[in-house]
């Protein structure tokens, strides 16, 4: 899905947009390819006796769903609302079909019992996905309820999301990302680094302050092939066509342009991951 023009950007930010909104478009493996329920019915209440009368309770203090009598002596007179006449919950202002679809079926998730998964699916060289970020984070460290859990899966289209999601799980591994994933958005659509090749990615991190040592170790990890994997296999399975989509709890797919803008984006989670709450 396309959500900008291109204009007058350089070779290397043409390669990034193309790729960013659709899949059919990723790059290749060139070397300069870049970068979501009282009373029972028909039954009356026992009249108390005058020795109970000190503790049984008053008829004007019946559950919401019966009848007392009022100051004027009618014991017709309802003290409270009945369920009938109850209001009704506000409808969604969200539509399924419009604002969000429907996974069929439904995907396993990675969360904990209790905890609502909400995830992210983007790519580093994704402006869509760069222009989002700050929401989403402002989002995950003060926004969302505490029942949900976020996490980011990075796409993996072809050789320059492959590479940018090494990037990805290898900050994580040393137990950086959250020090250094604007950091990444910024070398590489700010400074246009596209971070592609070992060398470019090795001289990133060490600018950063992580040793060579411990670089190499985490880069090269098992860890990160086998995330690598859940990453491909994730995207498969929700068949991910582009970036930046949220997934929520394994049931709903929502992205900027169903939800109408990043705040109400937002809105949207929080409304369908409440709902999948009070649904467990």
């Amino acid at each position: 899905m396309k959500r900008i023009t291109i204009t007058s950007l350089n070779i290397f930010f043409l390669v990034m947009l193309s790729a960013c909104g659709n899949k059919e478009q990723a790059p290749t493996s060139s070397a300069t390819s870049t970068v979501a329920a009282a009373l029972p019915s028909n039954e009356s209440a026992p009249v108390p006796s005058t020795a109970d009368a000190a503790t049984e309770p008053a008829a004007d203090q019946l559950s919401e769903f019966g009848t007392g009598t009022s100051e004027n002596g009618d014991s017709t007179t309802p003290l409270a609302l009945k369920m009938s006449e109850m209001p009704a919950a506000p409808a969604s202002r969200w539509k399924e079909g419009v604002n969000y679809k429907l996974v069929v079926p439904a995907q396993p998730t990675t969360a904990k019992p209790g905890q609502i998964e909400v995830a992210e699916v983007f790519w580093y060289g994704c402006p869509h996905c760069l222009a989002l970020d700050p929401y989403l984070e402002r989002w995950r460290k003060n926004g969302k309820a505490s029942y949900v859990t976020f996490i980011r899966v990075p796409v993996m289209w072809g050789a320059i999301h492959r590479a940018h999601a090494r990037v990805f799980y290898t900050a994580e591994l040393l137990g950086k990302l959250d020090a250094l994933h604007t950091s990444i958005f910024d070398e590489i659509q700010t400074k246009q680094d596209p971070l592609q090749e070992q060398s470019q990615v090795q001289a990133f991190f060490i600018s950063k302050g992580i040793s060579l040592a411990d670089f190499q170790k985490a880069n090269s990890s098992f860890g990160i092939e086998t995330a690598l994997k859940q990453a491909e296999a994730l995207g498969l399975r929700y068949k991910v066509e582009s970036v930046p989509l949220i997934i929520i709890n394994g049931k709903y797919l929502t992205d900027v342009g169903m939800a109408g803008g990043h705040e109400q984006l937002i809105s949207l989670i929080n409304e369908l991951a409440s709902r999948e709450h009070s649904a467990n």
